[in-house]
């Protein structure tokens, strides 16, 4: 079965996998990631200390595992309204699309939140489509699978520009509405004003008209 390259588990659980304990501030409980038997995709499990070391040699294998501390969910804790432009949001989306042209970018970003002090590697896998880094939200305990694509050094530079490029809010484009002005119906003035000039164009008519017929009677007499 061939496994996504990224994948987001969602954060930690509340209790035990195997004995349902809940588990109490500050306990050291272990985290244990799975592949999925149903899909192409990964599991994640959380057991208590004692769980873990009870597990036989016949158990099932872990695809990685790590030991953390549990920290209780602030129950008062504010809800902050995430960016869609935020590196950590854009990091889950493109993880959960698991789009291959956003390998170094993904690989890019899980790098950033670690520096930012957001995320922790708590593992390193090698697979044979590459090496898979393990990352965990030090606050929620989201799981992050990156690959790491191994980015030459002379392509770095590229792929932080289209980073950037990708937290950058893109500028609104407000259309202008193009209204076109209703034709402005003829006024009485312009209507009197039309009248004359068409008075004064039949009036011009005429009296052409009655100096061709002048100069036709002046060529008559002469002839007679």
């Amino acid at each position: 079965m061939a496994l996504a390259d990224s994948w987001h588990l969602r954060s930690r659980s509340l209790q035990c996998s195997v004995t349902g304990r809940e588990f109490e501030a500050d306990e050291l409980f272990y985290t244990a990631i799975f592949p999925d038997p149903e899909s192409e995709a990964f599991e994640r499990r959380d057991f208590s200390e004692e769980a873990w070391l009870a597990r036989g040699e016949d158990t099932e294998p872990p695809f990685s595992f790590w030991r953390s501390v549990f920290k209780p969910r602030q129950v008062e804790e504010k809800v902050e309204i995430t960016d869609k432009h935020d590196p950590e949001t854009l990091l889950k989306r493109l993880v959960e699309e698991d789009e291959e042209h956003t390998e170094n970018v993904r690989y890019i970003l899980a790098v950033m939140l670690e520096r930012k002090k957001i995320l922790v590697e708590t593992d390193a896998q090698q697979t044979p489509t590459g090496l898979l880094r393990i990352y965990e939200h030090r606050k929620d305990g989201d799981v992050y699978i990156v690959k790491d694509p191994q980015i030459p050094l002379s392509e770095v530079d590229k792929v932080q520009d289209e980073v950037h490029a990708l937290l950058m809010p893109k500028p609104v484009v407000v259309m202008e509405e193009v209204v076109e002005s209703p034709e402005e119906e003829p006024t009485p003035e312009d209507a009197d004003e039309e009248g004359e000039v068409a008075k004064a164009e039949e009036t011009v008519e005429e009296e052409s008209e009655a100096e061709e017929s002048e100069e036709e009677d002046d060529e008559d007499n002469k002839d007679n």
